[in-house]
């Protein structure tokens, strides 16, 4: 119900109770003594007074006053007054009963306003609780204004921070009002020129007003210490200034936060980036020196006129497979690149368990060549996903089994269909891994402690596997085995098709 029809209400239900009295005590009872009188209509105006305005009281007095004249005070039927004792008591009941609505009234206000303000309080706190959440800075002045709108019940709220080419506002509540950027340049300069505090509004100077058609906005400063740095602006349900003020103060800090925020990400990302670069100079300089020298080397040999023809061919291909070591280096790191670029893009097709497995073995077989690669495929029907990406995680996956396998030792392949799409399980006979490296195994140029000086390598390939599977919405993960080695598992999404409908080809 709404406040109007509710006063309204009460209004009738007053009168009502004037006339249910008159009747009692003129037609069953027949009371005539005033001071009983005066007290049950002075018992029903102090009701009214407790529950309803103060205008709603003094109408319930007039009635309760007229009535008491009329029906009760000499000469009956007429509002004459002949006693002049009468005349007291009759002016005696409307002060009494004014004054008592009047207190009540007060009574009622204060306690509303009080009421009022520990509601304000609690959606303050609110307020500043969720600022306390906000942990995406980029978006965080958004979702404060919703936020500001939501707890406060407010229909048009922005935050608007000034820029060198105009206004950056972020708008929320129900309602949609396009501010006018001059009037905000106009309220942000005045707000630069004094900070004065008024003590009995409880606020700042520099609240304005601003009537855009029939909507009228509040604009109030937001301050950071002395310094503003923006403005606030609000319209629908009508906020104390006190209120307004204290809520631009949480908005302010709240703004600062967001920027220490971003700013504390900006200094950690290039932190990491530093880190990265230094990690990657001394991978490369490391994993260059160890093949170009044994290119030369060999490069050198071949020349040499008392090599045998199996030693030329020996020499021969140990310059090919530092080739190729050093292809695959370089081919990381362009992975690598396109990954954090986003530049990976993703083709599904139709493809066979098998046929990702052995794509993957070619890229590289020259790591494999002193493993057994043993393979098990438990259904071998086609699957819709990206082969490529799958096959070059993959193969990551291989050349990681094969560095950390004694040689002779097989590497194990396990294909299955299971609910979520394909799974592979790449499976050696290593020392496995320490508990301290699990946590941070997939993180890019990190490398075990243990095996820095027994195994070269760049940290890229777990890392880039990662990466290529999580395009294609694939996870990878990793794991000890009860009875010695390391398993790695990849689950990636994908579609299954029975060989019955595999007759019919599909892009």
């Amino acid at each position: 119900m709404s406040p109007g029809r509710s006063t309204v209400w009460r209004l009738a239900a007053g009168l009502a109770a004037v006339v249910l009295i008159t009747l009692t005590y003129t037609k069953w009872l027949h009371v005539s003594n005033p001071a009983i009188l005066s007290a049950t209509y002075l018992m029903v105006v102090l009701v009214v007074a407790a529950t309803s305005r103060l205008w709603v009281a003094v109408v319930t007095s007039f009635a309760a006053v007229l009535s008491f004249n009329f029906f009760f005070l000499p000469p009956v039927g007429t509002f004459t007054i002949a006693d002049p004792q009468n005349w007291v008591v009759l002016f005696a009941f409307l002060a009494v009963s004014l004054v008592a609505s009047n207190l009540s009234a007060v009574a009622r206000a204060r306690t509303q306003e009080a009421v009022g303000r520990r509601d304000e309080l609690a959606r303050l706190f609110d307020l500043s609780r969720d600022v306390l959440m906000m942990t995406q800075s980029r978006e965080a002045i958004a979702t404060l204004a919703r936020s500001i709108a939501r707890r406060f019940d407010i229909a048009f709220v922005a935050i608007a921070l000034p820029r060198e080419s105009g206004w950056d506002i972020s708008e929320a509540g129900l309602r949609t009002i396009v501010l006018d950027e001059g009037q905000l340049t106009a309220a942000f300069a005045a707000a630069q020129t004094s900070l004065e505090f008024d003590a009995y509004a409880r606020t700042y100077a520099g609240h304005r007003t601003m009537t855009i058609g029939a909507d009228t906005i509040r604009l109030v400063p937001l301050r950071a210490a002395t310094r503003p740095v923006g403005l606030l602006a609000a319209a629908g349900r009508p906020l104390e200034p006190g209120t307004l003020d204290a809520l631009a103060g949480v908005v302010a800090l709240a703004i600062e936060r967001a920027r220490f925020l971003e700013e504390r990400k900006s200094a950690e990302l290039t932190r990491q980036s530093e880190e990265l670069k230094t990690a990657l100079l001394a991978s490369l300089g490391h994993d260059l020196r160890t093949p170009l020298t044994a290119i030369r080397v060999a490069a050198s040999n071949v020349k040499a006129s008392w090599l045998s023809p199996e030693a030329r061919n020996e020499q021969s291909d140990l310059i090919v497979a530092e080739v190729e070591r050093l292809t695959r280096l370089f081919q990381n790191i362009l992975d690598m690149a396109r990954i954090d670029a986003g530049a990976v893009a993703t083709e599904s097709r139709w493809a066979h368990p098998s046929e990702i497995i052995a794509a993957a073995r070619d890229q590289v077989e020259h790591a494999l060549r002193n493993h057994r690669l043993m393979v098990h495929v438990d259904r071998d029907v086609p699957v819709r996903l990206d082969p490529r990406l799958t096959a070059a995680a993959l193969a990551h996956l291989l050349e990681n089994a094969a560095h950390y396998s004694p040689a002779g030792t097989a590497i194990d392949v396990a294909a299955e269909i299971v609910d979520e799409g394909l799974s592979i399980r790449v499976r050696d006979h290593g020392p496995g891994i320490a508990a301290a490296d699990l946590p941070h195994l997939f993180e890019r140029f990190y490398r075990g402690a243990e095996t820095k000086g027994r195994v070269s390598g760049t940290g890229m390939g777990l890392s880039i596997a990662r990466g290529l599977l999580a395009v294609e919405h694939g996870r990878i993960w990793a794991e000890n085995c009860p009875d010695g080695g390391a398993t790695f598992t990849i689950l990636v999404q994908a579609k299954t098709r029975e060989p019955e409908a595999a007759a019919s080809p599909v892009a």
